[in-house]
């Protein structure tokens, strides 16, 4: 879609109020290769780094927030390893441990944790995965619908809903959103902290301004910088 640390620095002029940088492919391709462009960013984007893809340890983290990220996603490695949850949040403080969950619906009611960016199925009640994860030491929950994800079709209502009824901490929406009625949708119907959207900026199908203008429009405050 372009060069990250472009697209990045458009997205914090627009009042972006966080950075996701997460290399989709890191797990399936044994890797974990964001330091350089995190340092990037750091130095001159001044709101909070969230990064993801590849993270299997402590020091992979350290190395990672050492680089000016402010906070690390970990899905793949964490369901194939619950404790590595438990020892991040020992080391860094739970403020910085995301679990990014994908999910993809199985049956009504009942979605099911995917990892490897959505490739592959693990067998494991999401939600049951989330309440683990909280107990872990978790911080914060991103969840993408697998389903849904780039389709505009809008975000998982129900499970989002469900999800932040289950843990006690801060959950991102993400994935299906295709314009900022969505975002204003999911953040009216449900408790989810905040919303996180990638195609409708990168296919310039909307901006973070005019997304916050719908949201203080109806009545949902937003953050300045």
């Amino acid at each position: 879609m372009g060069v990250p640390d472009e697209l990045s620095t458009r997205y914090y002029e627009q009042g972006a109020d966080e950075l996701l940088y997460i290399d989709t492919v890191a797990s399936l391709y044994g890797r974990n290769n964001l330091t350089d462009i995190v340092k990037q960013a750091a130095s001159h984007i001044f709101i909070p780094l969230t990064v993801g893809g590849g993270i299997r340890t402590v020091q992979d983290a350290q190395t990672l927030l050492r680089s000016g990220a402010d906070k690390i996603a970990v899905n793949t490695a964490a369901i194939n390893r619950p404790e590595l949850i438990q020892e991040l949040a020992a080391v860094l403080g739970s403020q910085a441990v995301v679990v990014s969950l994908q999910v993809k619906q199985v049956s009504s009611g009942n979605w099911e944790a995917y990892v490897d960016n959505g490739r592959e199925k693990t067998g494991r009640d999401a939600l049951e995965w989330a309440k683990q994860a909280e107990e872990l030491g978790a911080g914060e929950f991103i969840a993408t619908s697998v389903d849904r994800d780039g389709t505009g079709q809008g975000f998982d209502e129900a499970f989002l809903s469900r999800l932040s009824s289950t843990v006690s901490v801060p959950t991102i929406a993400g994935g299906g959103g295709k314009g900022p009625d969505d975002v204003v949708k999911i953040i009216s119907s449900t408790d989810v902290s905040a919303v996180a959207v990638a195609s409708m900026l990168h296919y310039n199908r909307t901006t973070i301004s005019a997304i916050k203008r719908e949201l203080n429009s109806a009545g949902i405050p937003t953050a300045r910088h």
